[in-house]
């Protein structure tokens, strides 16, 4: 295991501060972006001119390509892009804003998009390097209540899926890292939109019951964030990269599920694939 600089989104909080913080312990550079990096002054403190912060909002595309550049400019090669920023949002299809819609596409799909585009040339002249999107176990599944956030993350990983042929002769590997429910402050700081009465005694309106009632879902949650954190580290250091990271076996277990599911529903239509062929 070498020393490597990573360039990581979100890094002020959850998962990101972990991967941030065990980065730097073992001795690695990070560049840390976060909308208020400020909160990590005390790792700047720890760690001195190992740690560059600056502030940023993925969603401002324009500055997102600035702060890449500024990045690479300071700090030389980056061999690791860890695109970490997003959140998650409830609601019915119908219950939610314009706004909302917008802002979950920007944040955990546009956004990774466009920083993928502009960190590439960067790897391609450095001749390699690994980015790491952090998506979920569900952009396999799918929950009443929650079709935005699913949509969000089934199109980035369709995205990525796409990507990942396109850049390996550069030497640049992808990894979409699928956690189950980790204990993080994740359910704390989700988007929940006003209800509607039309749906408050079906699935979507008995989740934001749920959630009105438990306030933070993930506070109890099995998902340990430390050894998350550890894992995605790893897979930095795996090659070739691995294309898809299932970590918990809440994740495992139901992405399996559901993926068993998906080829039954295939296989009960084979003869009516077939029927259409010339």
């Amino acid at each position: 295991m070498s020393s490597k600089t990573w360039f990581i989104t979100g890094a002020s909080a959850g998962i990101g501060r972990i991967v941030t913080e065990q980065l730097l312990e073992r001795g690695d550079r990070v560049a840390a972006t976060a909308r208020r990096p400020e909160v990590l002054s005390d790792l700047a403190d720890r760690h001195g001119d190992r740690l560059w912060t600056a502030s940023l909002d993925v969603t401002d595309t324009k500055a997102l390509g600035d702060v890449v550049e500024r990045a690479f400019a300071d700090l030389g090669e980056i061999e690791v892009v860890y695109s970490n920023a997003g959140r998650g949002s409830v609601g019915a299809a119908e219950e939610m804003t314009a706004e909302a819609i917008e802002e979950q596409i920007a944040l955990n799909m546009t956004a990774p998009i466009h920083l993928l585009r502009a960190v590439l040339p960067h790897f391609r002249a450095q001749r390699g390097g690994r980015f790491i999107q952090m998506s979920t176990m569900g952009a396999h599944i799918s929950t009443p209540g929650a079709s935005m956030y699913h949509a969000s993350k089934w199109g980035v990983e369709g995205f990525f899926e796409s990507v990942i042929a396109e850049v390996a002769p550069f030497g640049v590997g992808i990894t979409m890292v699928e956690p189950g429910i980790i204990r993080t402050t994740f359910g704390a700081n989700l988007s929940i939109s006003p209800g509607m009465p039309e749906y408050a005694d079906g699935p979507a309106g008995q989740i934001r019951k749920y959630l009105e009632t438990v306030g933070n879902v993930t506070a109890e949650a099995p998902g340990d964030p430390r050894k998350v954190a550890a894992a995605i580290i790893a897979s930095a250091d795996s090659n070739p990269a691995p294309r898809r990271l299932a970590l918990g076996s809440d994740a495992y277990n139901t992405m399996r599920t559901a993926l068993a599911s998906r080829i039954a529903e295939l296989d009960a239509g084979k003869e009516t694939a077939a029927s259409i062929d010339f």
